[in-house]
């Protein structure tokens, strides 16, 4: 897909997958390679009907007991849902636009079928991408949402948002402990991304926006709708980073009132808008968060 400086590329049959973002020909996700059918290489996965970690795959819901498959190598929680390591059908198709699709029957470890659906338009100075959850079993169902996109960091890379509070997270990644969101280092000014230690945290009362600039004049706005989540994943030394919107804290379907409920024919919808606004001159140095 293309439109004015705008470029994506989709992979639909890995996860319903973006494959690749570009801005005036530079790369603003990680670009998966060529051929790829692991969801994991991808430049962004979709999140759905859950987002992040559900502890040991088990949780109770309206009186059931639920397992699910552990779905990430020997990790022992299930991660990101269903979506990712589905495949997906297109719906529709334009030079500015796409339509994806995909059908859960509720014959797996998560017991309520569903459908979902993404669109996404791009112009000449963003992508707009839209994940909706419709529930077509015949009781009501937990429900999350969430985009997964790598953005790529160069040394002076920053990012900057705004949330009211922090999870601290165990060493397999559960949160423990809410603490306030400068706890390990404050965003809200402006903190450069790159850093020795791992960084993989759940921000709550996030206010939808977030800003990251490149060292090379390049500023890349987030703004979404639906979600009241930032997730915030860094792995030590690496080039690309993880920048999540989501509906729900890790773990929320065993937390009283922690994840939303749908009921049978309902909707949930998240939307998340890239933009690339004009480039700044010139970039203040920022503090990093180490």
């Amino acid at each position: 897909m293309k439109a004015g400086a705008v470029e994506a590329v989709l992979a639909p049959a890995v996860g319903g997958s973006l494959a690749a973002l570009r801005f005036a020909g530079t790369d603003i996700l990680r670009t998966a390679p060529v051929d790829s059918s692991d969801p994991l290489q991808m430049a962004s996965f979709p999140l759905v009907p859950y987002t992040n970690r559900i502890a040991h795959g088990r949780f109770r819901f309206a009186g059931r007991d639920v397992r699910m498959p552990l779905n990430f190598g020997d990790h022992p929680h299930s991660l990101h849902g269903i979506g990712w390591t589905s495949a997906w059908s297109v719906a529709a198709a334009a030079q500015d636009s796409a339509h994806l699709t995909h059908r859960y029957d509720g014959d797996g470890g998560w017991p309520w079928a569903y459908e979902a659906q993404q669109h996404f338009t791009l112009s000449d100075h963003a992508i707009e991408m839209r994940l909706t959850l419709r529930n077509i079993s015949d009781e009501a169902m937990p429900a999350g949402l969430g985009f997964h996109p790598y953005f790529q960091a160069d040394e002076d890379t920053s990012l900057q948002f705004r949330a009211d509070r922090l999870w601290l997270a165990t060493a397999d990644m559960l949160p423990v402990r809410q603490v306030a969101a400068d706890a390990l280092g404050d965003w809200s000014a402006g903190a450069r991304v790159r850093g020795n230690s791992l960084i993989d945290n759940a921000y709550g009362g996030w206010d939808g926006s977030a800003t990251v600039r490149r060292g090379d004049g390049t500023r890349v706005v987030l703004s979404a709708v639906g979600a009241s989540w930032f997730h915030v994943y860094r792995p030590p030394l690496s080039p690309d980073f993880c920048l999540e919107p989501v509906t729900h804290m890790p773990d929320a379907v065993n937390r009283p009132g922690g994840m939303d409920s749908i009921e049978p024919g309902a909707e949930k919808t998240l939307s998340l808008r890239i933009a690339f606004p004009p480039s700044d001159e010139a970039l203040p140095q920022r503090d990093k968060i180490a």
